[in-house]
C-alpha cells in the first residue's frame, strides 16, 4: 500500500463577538450616589443633572421628560414604574439624544443686533461646482446641500453663453460644464431659509457685459421679490446692517459695474454635445498652448492675481445699468497697491476685500493688527488658492484667528479642514453666524489688537475623558472594519485654535470589540478658548494597511456642556451616523 502525503490547511478564524456594553465605572458610582435602592426619581436626576451635568437651571419637569423619553426608548426592557430610572435606564439616558455636548435643543444664543462685520460666517466657495475646480459639472445640487447645512453665503460666477445672451455660472476658462443662472436663483430661493433663517449672502463674480448685466438685475428683482435686501441710502453704507435686522433677506454683494471683462477670447465655447476649450483662447488667456486643462495651474501666478480664474486681457469702460447697481447691498472693492491699501479703512463706507489664503498669510506676518482692525467694521473674505484644483480646503483657523468673516470653503469635498469648518458653525444653533470674540472687536492702539501668536496666560483647561463607543455594529457591515475579526478602535481627541492650544492625543487601541471602553482623561490647556475647536476621531488600527475611519466630530470649546454626553460622530463628509457615538466626560478647570 503506497504512502502518501496528506496536507492540512489550518485556518484560525476568530469570532465577531459582541462585546458587554454596560455602564462604564464612573456611570455605575454616579447611579449609586445619586439615587436610593436602585432607583432614580426625577428629584434625584434634577440634582445630577445640576451638580455633575452642570446644567444649572434644570428643573424636576426637565427631569420628567429626560425619564418619560428614556423609557419610551426602552419599551423592551423591564421599568418598575414611570418616572424612575434604573442603572440600565439611566445608561440609556446618558447615551440619548438629549444628552448632547452642545445646548439641546440647538438655539440661537448669540446677539444678533451687531453688524454683519461681527460675525464668522458660514461661507461656500465655487458653490456650483460639484467636484474639482477644472473639470467637474456645475450643478444647483451642492447649492442645495449648502444651504440644507447651514452653509450662509453662496457664490455664482456669472460668464456669457455661447451665443451672448443669456448667463451661465461656470469656472471661467476651464472644462466644467456649466448651470444657468436662472436654475440657481431658483434653488437658493426654495432652499434659503431651510437650516435658517439668517440672511443669504450671495457674492457674484461679474464677467458680464452691461446688457447681460442688466438681465441679471431683472432675473434676481423677480425671483426674490421683498425677500431681497436692497440698501436705499444716498451716501454709501457707513456700517453693515445687523443679521437680526437681516432674518429672511438674500443680500448681494459684488463689485460696483464700472468696468466688465471682455470674455470673448477667455471663456470656453460649447454645444449641445460637448464641452471643449476654445484653442486660441488657450493661448491668449495662458500664454501657452495646453492640452491638459490640469497643467493650466502650473501657469498662475499666485502673487498677482486677485481673484481665481480672472482673466484680464482687455477691459472696456461701459455705461452702467443703474438696476444692476441697485441690486448690490454689500460692495466688494478691488485690490489695489499694497497691504496698508487694501486694508484701508474708509470710515464712510464699509466694504468688503477678498485675498487669497497665501495672501492672507503674507498679509499677517507684518501687518497681523491691521488685519484684525480692518475686520472690525468691514468684511475680508478669504478663498482658497488657484492650485487647489481637487477642491481641497484650507486651515479656518487662519482667518478667523485674524477677525476674517467669510472663510470661503469647496463645500462638496471632505477632510479635516472641512471638519474644523462644519463644527465652528455647529454654535450658535447652526444658524450660520456666530458672534466673534470680543477681544476681535476692541479698537485701540496697536499693541492692545489681539495677537495670535503672544504667549499669553492658560484661561482655563478642558478636561476630557473618553469612556466608551457603541453604535458602529448599527451602522456597518460586520466585515467593514476587518473580514475575519471585530475591529480594533482606538480615539484621537485634540483641540484646534491658535498655536500654543493645538494639539493631538490617542486613547490606546482596543482589540477585537465594537463595543469597546477606553475610559481614558485627557488634559487641554487652553490660552484662547473662545476660538477652540474640540476635535474628535475614531479610527480603526490596521497592522499591514491605512488605518479605517470610525467617525469624526469637531464641536466648539465655548459652547461645550460639562458633564457625560453622548458624542455623535460623522462620517468623512459630515453626515451624522444614525447610531454611531462615544460617551465622554468634560470638565473645565
Amino acid at each position: 500500500m503506497s504512502k502518501q502525503t496528506y496536507k492540512f490547511c489550518l485556518c484560525f478564524r476568530r469570532r465577531f463577538k459582541l462585546g458587554v456594553g454596560g455602564p462604564p465605572d464612573d456611570v455605575k458610582d454616579l447611579f449609586s450616589r445619586y439615587s436610593d435602592n436602585g432607583v432614580m426619581t426625577s428629584d434625584h436626576l434634577q440634582r445630577f443633572m445640576v451638580e455633575v451635568q452642570g446644567d444649572h437651571t434644570a428643573t424636576k419637569e426637565d427631569a420628567e421628560v429626560a425619564i418619560d423619553a428614556t423609557i419610551k426608548e426602552m419599551k423592551h426592557l423591564p421599568i418598575f414604574h414611570r418616572r424612575v430610572l434604573n442603572l440600565d435606564a439611566f445608561f440609556r439616558y446618558l447615551f440619548g439624544e438629549s444628552n448632547l455636548p452642545l445646548p439641546f435643543p440647538p438655539k440661537v444664543m448669540h446677539d444678533m443686533d451687531a453688524s454683519l462685520a461681527h460675525y464668522f460666517i458660514f461661507t461656500g466657495h465655487n458653490s456650483y461646482l460639484t467636484g474639482n475646480q477644472i473639470s467637474s459639472n456645475c450643478s444647483v445640487v451642492p447649492i442645495i446641500e449648502s444651504l440644507k447645512r447651514g452653509v450662509r453665503v453662496i457664490e455664482l460666477d456669472m460668464w456669457p453663453n455661447s451665443t451672448k445672451d443669456d448667463i451661465d455660472i461656470v469656472h471661467g476658462g476651464t472644462l466644467t460644464a456649466p448651470v444657468k443662472l436662472d436654475k440657481c436663483l431658483e434653488a437658493i430661493k426654495t432652499y434659503a431659509f431651510v437650516a435658517s433663517d439668517y440672511p443669504i449672502i450671495l457674492t457674484l463674480e461679474d464677467h458680464l457685459t452691461p446688457d447681460l448685466q442688466a438681465k441679471v438685475a431683472k432675473m434676481v428683482t423677480e425671483t426674490y421679490g421683498d425677500v431681497l435686501y436692497t440698501y436705499t441710502g444716498t451716501d454709501a453704507m457707513k456700517d453693515f446692517p445687523s443679521p437680526e435686522s437681516l432674518k429672511k433677506r438674500i443680500v448681494v454683494s459684488t463689485k460696483p459695474p464700472k468696468e466688465y471683462l471682455d470674455t470673448t477670447k477667455s471663456m470656453k465655447e460649447h454645444d449641445e454635445d460637448s464641452v471643449k476649450i476654445n484653442a486660441s483662447a488657450e493661448e491668449d488667456v495662458w500664454g501657452v498652448e495646453l492640452s491638459d486643462p490640469f497643467e493650466k495651474q502650473k501657469l498662475i501666478d499666485e502673487d498677482h492675481k486677485d481673484e481665481d480664474f480672472q482673466y484680464e486681457e482687455e477691459t472696456v469702460k461701459q455705461n452702467v445699468e443703474p438696476e444692476y447697481k441697485q441690486l448690490i447691498a454689500i460692495q466688494a472693492k478691488k485690490l489695489k497697491g499694497g497691504v496698508k491699501d487694501w486694508l484701508h479703512d474708509d470710515p464712510t463706507a464699509a466694504k468688503r476685500i477678498s485675498l487669497r489664503e497665501t495672501r492672507l498669510e503674507k498679509a499677517i506676518e507684518n501687518h497681523a493688527a491691521d488685519v484684525i482692525r480692518f475686520t472690525q467694521r468691514n468684511l475680508l473674505r478669504v478663498f482658497p488658492k488657484g492650485s487647489r484644483v481637487d477642491s481641497s480646503n484650507y486651515n479656518p483657523l487662519i482667518g478667523w484667528t485674524h477677525g476674517a468673516q467669510m472663510v470661503a470653503f469647496n463645500m462638496q469635498t471632505h477632510g479635516r479642514s472641512l471638519w474644523l469648518m462644519q463644527g465652528m458653525f455647529r454654535a450658535n444653533g447652526g444658524c450660520g453666524y456666530v458672534k466673534k470674540p470680543d477681544f476681535l472687536l476692541e479698537n485701540g492702539d496697536v499693541d492692545k489688537i489681539f495677537d495670535p501668536k503672544a504667549t499669553l496666560p492658560v484661561k482655563k483647561t478642558l478636561k476630557v475623558k473618553v469612556y466608551m463607543g457603541d453604535g458602529w455594529h448599527l451602522d456597518f457591515k460586520r466585515t467593514h472594519f476587518d473580514v475575519y475579526s471585530p475591529p480594533d478602535f482606538y480615539v484621537k481627541v485634540g483641540i484646534a485654535g491658535v498655536g500654543a492650544d493645538s494639539m493631538m492625543k490617542k486613547t490606546k487601541i482596543i482589540q477585537d470589540d465594537w463595543i469597546p471602553k477606553w475610559e481614558e482623561e485627557f488634559e487641554f490647556p487652553l490660552t484662547v478658548p473662545e476660538l477652540a475647536l474640540l476635535r474628535v476621531e475614531v479610527h480603526e488600527y490596521d497592522m499591514t494597511e491605512k488605518d479605517d475611519f470610525g467617525g469624526q466630530t469637531c464641536l466648539p470649546v465655548f459652547e461645550l456642556r460639562s458633564g457625560i454626553r453622548a458624542v455623535p460622530l460623522h462620517d468623512e463628509k459630515g453626515n451624522k451616523y444614525k447610531s454611531v457615538k462615544l460617551l465622554m466626560r468634560f470638565e473645565f478647570v
